[in-house]
């Protein structure tokens, strides 16, 4: 039964310091094999006045926004085909992949490229997944894609997995895999 004790500068939010508590307890969990139930996770919590580093005083760094929020804003965004908030969320060397290994940097290259393959597609969340190595995370949405086809008939409950890699709180790439394929109409 682990106790793992965190020390935070004073000033950190609930939802932060609720997030360091099940990430912590995640990683003792996948580390050693205890049950999360058996994981004890403790903040302690200093007053900026108290805490020192290279011998100057500190404050709270501003955490940053939770991984699969970023995800799903530039998620809406496509969906919206708002595309400067989209690239908003994206780092300068954004790459993503597509079925077929269709690879794309602009998210213009992207819509043109889908105009060749249906009318519109919405998408329907099952669940995310977060994954962290240091300051980066990847996120995996799946679920299923309904729309239409170029010809106008309708699709749904195609399946897809989409693999975000984020650095910070900035999108680096995405990989899409999906059943759309082998659904289209001959």
């Amino acid at each position: 039964m682990p106790l793992i004790e965190c020390t935070l500068i004073k000033g950190y939010d609930a939802e932060v310091r609720k997030r360091l508590a099940e990430r912590v307890t995640d990683a003792a969990c996948s580390s050693i094999g205890a049950a999360s139930d058996f994981v004890t996770v403790t903040i302690k919590e200093v007053d900026p006045d108290n805490y020192m580093r290279g011998r100057t005083s500190r404050v709270p760094a501003s955490a940053p926004r939770p991984a699969e929020e970023i995800v799903r804003g530039f998620l809406a965004a496509m969906e919206a085909r708002d595309l400067d908030a989209a690239k908003a969320h994206l780092a300068d060397n954004f790459t993503m992949t597509f079925p077929g290994n269709a690879r794309f940097t602009e998210l213009g290259e992207l819509v043109a490229w889908a105009r060749q393959r249906y009318q519109s597609v919405k998408k329907s969340y099952e669940g995310f997944d977060t994954a962290f190595h240091g300051t980066r995370s990847t996120v995996f949405c799946f679920g299923t894609l309904s729309g239409s086809w170029l010809d106008g008939t309708g699709f749904s409950g195609i399946r897809f997995v989409d693999r975000f890699e984020l650095e910070g709180e900035t999108i680096v790439s995405q990989m899409v895999w999906n059943d759309m394929a082998e659904m289209k109409p001959a």
